[in-house]
């Protein structure tokens, strides 16, 4: 594979991640009622609106985001600083590509929430993959 085809790859799983966390992160801002609209009379439910619905808020969700995000700058630091190969980060972004999805299947079927028990199940493949990154980049 060539070395622009291989840093392409590595670029769009970083990139699919980002994405994944971005999505999210991210709440569409309100829109305030116009003149001829009257406002609700109740407040909008707390409630999840269904399945896939995403809750930013959720701290099992956040601490899973925030270790994909931590593998992936680990990722990418060891690129630069030569000790993971493109191949070796490429691979190692799509293990994690892997458990985002997992995360967001995990999610749809509970509306926007993780249980403790995929937590723990998500928790247990990031701790493979960390190892894994852990091992490249100090040469065992």
């Amino acid at each position: 594979m060539s070395k622009i085809t291989s840093l392409m790859l590595v670029l769009a799983a970083g990139a699919v991640l980002c994405g994944f966390a971005a999505a999210q992160t991210s709440t569409p801002a309100p829109t305030p009622p116009t003149p001829t609209q009257a406002a609700p009379t109740t407040p909008p439910s707390t409630e999840p609106a269904g399945p896939g619905v995403v809750d930013p808020g959720h701290p099992r969700v956040n601490q899973v985001d925030q270790r994909l995000e931590d593998q992936k700058r680990r990722i990418q630091e060891g690129v630069r600083n030569g000790t993971i190969t493109k191949e070796q980060a490429r691979q190692m972004l799509h293990n994690d590509a892997r458990v985002a999805n997992r995360e967001r299947q995990d999610m749809a079927a509970n509306g926007g929430h993780l249980t403790k028990q995929e937590q723990k199940n998500i928790n247990k493949a990031l701790n493979k993959n960390s190892k894994q990154i852990y091992k490249e980049k100090h040469g065992q």
